[in-house]
């Protein structure tokens, strides 16, 4: 069975549980994964039931796909991603991408867990991603083209949506929330970026940090997806504050803000 089967059987897999087929799909990063608990009418499926679906290893990360509604809109809900970090190549990585491209899902929100490098941030910031620098080495694309996923060469020139974007600062100012715009610059990991590298991406326009989301907004544009990228800026990047960087001070950020992301997402799910 090639690729483009698994992924459609997986697809199917996801289909035959659910009455209404979502068009938008959303990502939760670390310690985000608690808005898939606010869907209505969920359908909760555990990524190891499902056929090829790979799971992530790491904490903060459920391992669930859950559809349901927010504000009347049918929603498909990962908590938790695979990384490359993990071992994992690029197409287990945009697996769970793909799979709800094939699904119906035409509009994914990307979120993430960052470290803050523009100095103007504070923790616990939500920035919306402008666009993205890849610095993680390689390409989900890199390989044979399977042309039913989308063209050989796809155009980049306007990753995150612009008309998302308008969406989403209408969505910030509805619940008196200032949205930052910003550069997001995804490295391989695990280890966390140290200040030397910290300083070298404020540089050339970072002005977030983490290890995930770029090879699944590639991926959503190969296939045509509209992308909205949110990043929850959980700690200050190496050599911005005085302190070693923890994942579990990224984890409690993530937990402080999480009326304020859910009451986000909502409002950029209504106005879709």
């Amino acid at each position: 069975m090639d690729y483009y089967d698994k992924v459609r059987e997986a697809a199917d897999a996801v289909r035959s549980e659910i009455r209404d087929v979502p068009q938008i799909g959303i990502v939760l990063g670390s310690g985000l994964g608690d808005f898939a608990g606010t869907l209505a009418d969920a359908v909760t499926m555990p990524y190891g039931d499902l056929p090829h679906w790979p799971v992530s290893r790491v904490i903060g990360h459920d391992g669930k796909l859950v559809i349901g509604t927010v504000r009347g809109r049918t929603v498909a809900a990962l908590a938790g991603r695979c990384h490359m970090y993990e071992g994992h190549g690029g197409p287990t990585v945009t697996f769970a991408i793909r799979a709800l491209g094939l699904l119906g899902v035409r509009t994914m929100i990307l979120t993430n867990a960052a470290g803050g490098v523009n100095t103007g941030f504070s923790q616990g910031a939500l920035m919306i991603i402008d666009d993205h620098i890849n610095l993680m080495g390689t390409n989900p694309l890199v390989g044979a083209n399977d042309d039913r996923f989308g063209p050989r060469f796809p155009d980049m020139s306007e990753v995150y949506s612009a008309r998302l974007r308008r969406i989403a600062d209408k969505a910030g100012r509805a619940i008196g929330l200032r949205l930052p715009r910003g550069i997001y610059v995804a490295l391989l990991g695990p280890s966390y970026e140290t200040p030397a590298e910290i300083r070298y991406l404020r540089t050339i326009g970072a002005d977030a940090v983490g290890m995930s989301t770029v090879p699944e907004a590639i991926v959503a544009r190969h296939m045509g997806m509209e992308v909205l990228g949110v990043s929850c800026i959980t700690n200050m990047a190496a050599g911005v504050l005085p302190k070693p960087l923890d994942h579990a001070e990224v984890m409690a950020t993530a937990r402080r803000i999480r009326g304020q992301f859910s009451a986000l997402v909502e409002n950029i799910v209504e106005q879709l």
